[in-house]
């Protein structure tokens, strides 16, 4: 069962960049939830979050496989991610681009980091279930 960080907590950035590739071969689901923590930033600031595929680790998929919305406040945001259609996804890796606007310096800076957590067969039947007693 995948549990990690494609990005430690409380990890500080000021411009664009890239996470460490992490290996997801080992999950027995190709679903994910994937936690978006924001623990601090500055006003007018933005950070976009886009998660990338690879099969060996080393070249990256140009399509994403997945991305947040720009976010602009402290918060945890998370995304449901499916790699079923990413044939051969090995690798994970988190990019972001951060934006600053307005007066005063014109470095963003935000403090975040971003859980991977494998989503068991049994809890996605559990919420289909739950999901269609509810229509």
């Amino acid at each position: 069962m995948v549990d990690a960080f494609l990005v430690p907590e409380k990890t500080i950035v000021t411009a664009k960049g890239d996470g460490a590739p992490l290996d997801v071969s080992a999950a027995s689901n190709p679903i994910f939830l994937v936690t978006l923590s924001i623990t601090e930033v500055v006003e007018q600031e933005s950070i976009e979050i886009t998660l990338f595929t690879s099969a060996d680790g080393t070249t990256w998929d140009a399509k994403a496989a997945a991305t947040f919305p720009q976010k602009f406040y402290v918060g945890e945001y998370p995304l449901l991610v499916n790699l079923s259609a990413a044939a051969g996804a090995k690798f994970l890796r988190a990019h972001w681009e951060v934006n600053r606007w307005g007066r005063g310096p014109t470095a963003a800076k935000f403090e975040f980091g971003l859980r991977i957590r494998e989503v068991s067969r049994e809890a996605l039947l559990e919420a289909q279930a739950e999901a269609q007693t509810r229509r």
